[in-house]
């Protein structure tokens, strides 16, 4: 710490690098193992290989992603990354790595998210099966991840969507200890080839919590019926129908309460993904976009030469470079979980929710920007500006999300509690706790670390002190006008609370990993720039909310804030970006 009190810059630590965009032409992740460096080199190689042709081809075709999954099969992808160690027979490469997962839910997304989809699918598949007592289902599992299968994940019900409480798949007693299992399931991708389906049903012969089943089908039993895609899209989201389906003990994986947290359970695994994938998408987007538009001239002017353009791509740089530091430093809090630290429920739904909303801010940025181009058939920006919208959609909306993010602010912002440091968590490991989570409950109880000190070491950066303001009146709000009991049952005006809550902990993520990449101040203060932009913005939403109270609507006001203006720093800014154009496109 300096004389003043400010933070001097860190050296990066063991295994973190400063934010900047995947390029799979530099991508080289020297801080994983030699195996996990493999696989992922080996798939950024494939799609290259394969070229920009065929991936746009089998997009506007549809066409099922056999060749991918061959490769998948070949090079023993799915089997090293998704088998964990206590069923990898040994494999000292196998393990359930949360590390290189999301690096590779990065890659795949950046490539389309149809190949993304079909990863995404078997590990929601894979949850009820790993958090499973059943030995024998957990072994065939292994098996079929050797041989290349991919899983499915059925819960969803084309009535009840993920209302699980309401499902309509009845499980009927057969005297001899299984069931015959009838009913229907939508939504289900991987449904045509999965070689398990965990599927979530209920008892006919007991009621309530306890009549809760998963079990596991195979996709290609007489007794599975697969009924629709029902997209029109390469991945294959199924409706089927199970008729008659005879379900043994060796089937089943979780009967009663445990089944409906294996349920939950396995969203809370499956839901981080989504952020490393809006990623993916945002990264080519954005080469795409800055490669047009430094190229392009329009009355006599280089494109990029407008004000208003440099700053549309300073603005989606900078909230692209926020999502993969919350992000990064989001891996670590999950793999440091544990029984005593469940803080990671809340940054969980965090990058599921914040993570792809921005995601689709920053594709919107530059569709802005790159107009006309965006539609264009050979462009990936037309697959980015399609696929980037479906992420905030799956595993529970936005405002699903959003009303679990607001179960932790009481926690958050007041009941605080001493933690050791969390840290950077590059190393190859098994996280065996995100299968043994435990229950679901008591999510308004977990404490948190006080938020402020690490927004005070970095006070020297403009916009970051002006953001703590605003991030500090978050607290006095909920102090001296709380919502009432309407108010309370107003999700509306929830929701728009709700957004102002996680920008001050998606903040403090950013800036804990800041502090430990040793990032430039400049990228930092360009970052809070929009931070304190997007505050005034939700305060004043909430100011104009029917159900806000006179002293709400002040205390609104009194929270618009301007960031903090430097042309300098906007210009050093700017030339990162503009450097930035031309450094990859795919190969044709």
């Amino acid at each position: 710490m300096r004389d003043d009190g400010s933070v001097e810059p860190t050296e990066a630590a063991p295994g973190t690098t400063p934010a900047e965009l995947f390029n799979p032409s530099t991508y080289d992740p020297a801080d994983l193992d030699e195996e996990s460096r493999r696989v992922l080199l080996a798939t950024i190689e494939f799609f290259e290989e394969r070229g920009k042709r065929a991936l746009k081809r089998d997009d506007h075709e549809r066409s099922w992603y056999a060749d991918f999954l061959d490769f998948v099969k070949r090079e023993r992808v799915f089997a090293t990354l998704l088998t964990p160690a206590a069923e990898a027979g040994g494999d000292p490469d196998k393990r359930w790595d949360t590390t290189r997962i999301c690096a590779f839910n990065e890659i795949t997304g950046f490539y389309g998210l149809a190949y993304w989809y079909t990863w995404q699918v078997s590990i929601l598949g894979l949850g009820p099966i790993w958090q499973s007592d059943n030995a024998e289902a957990r072994g065939r599992a292994a098996r079929l991840l050797d041989e290349g299968a991919i899983f499915a994940f059925g819960l969803s019900e084309r009535e009840h969507g993920a209302d699980i409480y309401s499902t309509d798949m009845l499980l009927t007693p057969d005297g001899d200890g299984g069931f015959s299992a009838s009913g229907g399931k939508y939504y289900i991708g991987n449904g045509n080839l999965a070689g398990m389906v965990s599927v979530f049903g209920r008892r006919t012969d007991i009621d309530g919590p306890d009549g809760y089943v998963f079990f596991a089908a195979d996709s290609q039993h007489p007794d599975y019926e697969l009924v629709q895609n029902i997209v029109n899209a390469q991945m294959y989201v199924s409706e089927f129908k199970l008729n008659a389906y005879p379900v043994t003990a060796e089937d089943v994986l979780h009967t009663g309460p445990a089944a409906f947290e294996a349920a939950l359970n396995t969203i809370n695994v499956g839901k981080f993904n989504l952020g490393f994938a809006s990623i993916g998408i945002c990264e080519h987007a954005f080469y795409e976009a800055i490669t047009h538009a430094d190229a392009r001239l329009l009355y006599s002017k280089r494109v990029t030469d407008f004000p208003h353009v440099r700053r549309g791509f300073v603005d989606a740089h900078s909230r692209l470079l926020a999502m993969k530091l919350f992000s990064e430093r989001a891996i670590d809090y999950l793999r440091s979980a544990g029984p005593d630290d469940r803080r990671y429920l809340l940054y969980n739904p965090i990058t599921k929710m914040k993570v792809t909303t921005e995601g689709e801010r920053v594709v919107d940025e530059l569709w802005d920007i790159v107009a006309a181009k965006g539609f264009e058939k050979d462009g990936y920006f037309e697959m980015a500006a399609r696929d980037i919208r479906g992420l905030p959609k799956l595993e529970g909306t936005v405002h699903v999300n959003m009303g679990l993010v607001l179960k932790f602010m009481p926690g958050f912002f007041f009941n605080h509690a001493a933690y050791d440091d969390v840290p950077t968590r590059r190393e190859a490991g098994d996280d065996e706790f995100l299968f043994n989570q435990g229950s679901t409950r008591g999510l308004s109880k977990i404490p948190f670390q006080d938020w402020r000190p690490v927004y005070e070491r970095f006070a020297e950066v403009p916009n970051v002190a002006r953001f703590s303001e605003q991030a500090d009146g978050v607290r006095t709000l909920l102090e001296a006008a709380p919502p009432g009991e309407d108010q309370q049952r107003d999700l509306d005006f929830l929701l728009t609370l709700g957004e102002l809550f996680t920008l001050v902990a998606y903040g403090q993520l950013i800036l804990e990993q800041a502090e430990l990449t040793g990032l430039d101040r400049d990228v930092l203060d360009q970052i809070f720039d929009t931070f304190v932009r997007d505050f005034s913005a939700y305060a004043t939403a909430l100011h104009g909310k029917a159900s806000s109270t006179d002293a709400q609507q002040a205390w609104a006001l009194e929270h618009v804030r301007k960031p903090v203006v430097d042309p300098g720093r906007f210009e050093r800014s700017w030339s990162r970006v503009s450097g930035l154009a031309g450094a990859y496109e795919m190969r044709p």
